[in-house]
């Protein structure tokens, strides 16, 4: 089948201003939070469901993107030591928040959080991609198991990390494998399935315009986005050190 895709394409502009929105939606999120942890917001990011919403969405939007990522990433024929080479720089980054984060919250720190969850669920994504439309089902399944299985052995934290747990641990982010995975496959099926079947769609550029095309007003924010979503990593870990040293600084400014 002739198409865009029978060629290597490094990056679809969709899915990384989609990747880009849930990144500027994130650090909107987190600077609520900051001004939250100095007293300057009234909300309880723990129990208020305006925020707890919105987290499960934001990390819905990431878990849907990775798991697009593994699609393209394997459709296109990536190599496993380009594989762990991406995974060790998402493994080491959720050990430096592990560590930052015991230094901000020591009783509460981050011991497996969104980059911890993503770096085991990446191999299991890695290695199950040959299923293709059965990671639907597969996908429903881990969104389920937490409500049918709970059980106290699941509530240490050398186990929660499965999350088959009966109450939820102490902890800042806590992004367990299960039901988290099931969003991380099904991203990967629906992209397997576009990729299949309506490639162009996953290869179109965002900033190009066709002919009487009236869309000019939003390409410079989606090139933007898809921009941002290109260095996803490398913001989630710079922009909580710079929302908090910027609010810092101008509290003691002001």
């Amino acid at each position: 089948m002739a198409s865009s895709l029978s060629r290597p394409v490094d990056r679809f502009d969709r899915l990384d201003a989609l990747r880009g929105f849930a990144l500027v939606w994130m650090a909107v999120f987190h600077f609520c939070f900051d001004l939250s942890h100095q007293g300057l917001l009234a909300a309880n990011f723990y129990e208020d469901a305006l925020w707890t919403t919105q987290r499960t969405c934001i990390l819905s939007l990431f878990l849907l993107c990775a798991g697009a990522g593994q699609a393209v990433a394997t459709t296109q024929g990536q190599s496993w030591p380009r594989f762990w080479r991406r995974w060790a720089q998402v493994a080491g980054c959720a050990v430096l928040v592990s560590l930052g984060s015991w230094f901000m919250f020591p009783n509460s720190f981050i011991y497996f959080g969104v980059l911890h969850g993503m770096a085991v669920m990446l191999i299991v994504a890695r290695l199950s991609a040959p299923l293709k439309h059965w990671l639907w089902p597969l996908g429903a399944l881990a969104l389920m198991l937490p409500r049918l299985i709970q059980h106290p052995f699941f509530d240490s934290r050398a186990t929660n990390w499965l999350g088959l747990v009966t109450y939820k641990p102490i902890t800042e982010d806590y992004v367990p494998v299960l039901p988290w995975l099931g969003l991380m496959w099904w991203g990967m099926a629906a992209t397997l399935w576009l990729l299949a079947r309506h490639p162009h769609c996953m290869a179109s550029d965002v900033g190009k315009r066709g002919r009487g095309d009236n869309s000019g007003l939003t390409t410079m924010p989606l090139t933007a986005l898809a921009t941002l979503g290109r260095w996803s990593l490398t913001f989630y870990m710079l922009h909580q050190p710079v929302l908090i040293g910027a609010l810092n600084a101008w509290i003691f400014l002001k």
